[in-house]
């Protein structure tokens, strides 16, 4: 099969196009033909060696994927040939990863994929949209009526959080960078978006939500606490998701005072049985309509070490790409650079 591989960590010039064996679904495997695989800030860090990972080398890079099941291992009942599917949670933990025409997963980390639609779409939202469900639902609890403050709300996590919050009910400002970011989260649902290079971001939240806001995500890796604080209602409660190396003030006090609680939390401490519900939810979302994918790109599987380029010079900006197999394409079709939002 066709795969993109790396045979050391390093940077993207180390991510290799070529041939690597068929793989065979083991007990309780199922062999997909992958259709799309999605690239993400974690691909990086695994790829070059910046977390704690078990790599079976030549090791196939990529988390996300969607496509077909092309034979099921022993001791699959929940799957058969032919199942349309999606999943995450590859490419770490002794799993081989998701770019290549051919992938074996755990059956219990696979989730059917709605009718209409593609598979460019569920891969896109496979581990994004894990991510975002973990937080707003697991951990935030975020309920119909609430306002939520989401910063940075047309990234990839982001612009899921908004989404799933106005599915839930609930009413959503968010941050952008610049006014065709802003129209995107717009565009995904939120009810007022902020330009954070030309306006006052705090100012602007507490004149649009006085008594604070019920639940703040923030999505960059600095957390303010001493910023944020203020912006939140009693009760209010924070959720961050970046930032390993780092080591903000906490106000303790105010915090307490207030009765809020602080949230976070990494995709890959949950089990497939606990992200089953996020599954559910967003297929529910996606066959509803509530739910889009936000890509950035498309590219052919042979270009991963340039999506894995694009994907590591545009941290913090959230730009999602896709990959897909040629052979996927009608007779004449192009891959082509696009923009969802």
């Amino acid at each position: 099969m066709n795969a993109a591989y790396i045979e050391e960590t390093g940077g993207p010039e180390k991510i290799v196009f070529g041939q690597l064996p068929d793989p065979s679904p083991a007990a309780g495997e199922v062999l997909v033909q992958v259709g799309a695989a999605s690239v993400n800030p974690i691909d990086t860090y695994v790829r070059g060696g910046m977390v704690p990972a078990e790599l079976p080398m030549p090791f196939v890079v990529g988390s996300d994927l969607a496509g077909t099941v092309e034979e099921v291992g022993e001791g699959v009942t929940q799957w058969k040939t032919g199942d349309h599917v999606w999943g995450a949670n590859q490419g770490g933990h002794g799993r081989q990863g998701t770019s290549a025409e051919l992938a074996c997963v755990g059956g219990e980390w696979l989730h059917a994929i709605p009718e209409r639609v593609s598979d460019e779409d569920a891969a896109s939202v496979a581990l994004v949209g894990i991510t975002a469900h973990i937080g707003v639902v697991l951990r935030a609890k975020v309920r119909a009526g609430e306002t939520v403050f989401v910063n940075g709300g047309s990234g990839g996590v982001g612009s899921m959080v908004v989404q799933m919050c106005k599915a839930l009910g609930a009413r959503v400002i968010a941050t952008a960078g610049s006014d065709e970011r802003a129209a995107k989260a717009k565009n995904m649902g939120a009810n007022d978006v902020i330009n954070y290079k030309t306006e006052d971001v705090a100012a602007r939240v507490m004149n649009l939500a006085p008594e604070g806001v019920n639940v703040l995500w923030e999505t960059r890796r600095d957390a303010d606490f001493e910023w944020a604080l203020p912006l939140l209602a009693k009760r209010g409660r924070m959720v961050v998701m970046a930032g390993r190396e780092a080591s903000p003030v906490l106000p303790v006090g105010p915090f307490y005072v207030k009765d809020c609680s602080l949230h976070g939390f990494a995709m890959f401490n949950y089990t497939a049985e606990e992200q089953r519900q996020c599954g559910e939810d967003i297929n529910r979302w996606l066959a509803e309509g509530k739910l889009k994918a936000n890509i950035d790109r498309v590219l052919p599987l042979s270009e991963a070490a340039v999506a894995a380029a694009v994907s590591a010079a545009a941290r913090g900006e959230g730009f999602k790409l896709v990959l897909r197999k040629w052979s996927n394409l009608h007779p004449g079709q192009e891959f082509r650079c696009f923009v969802r939002g």
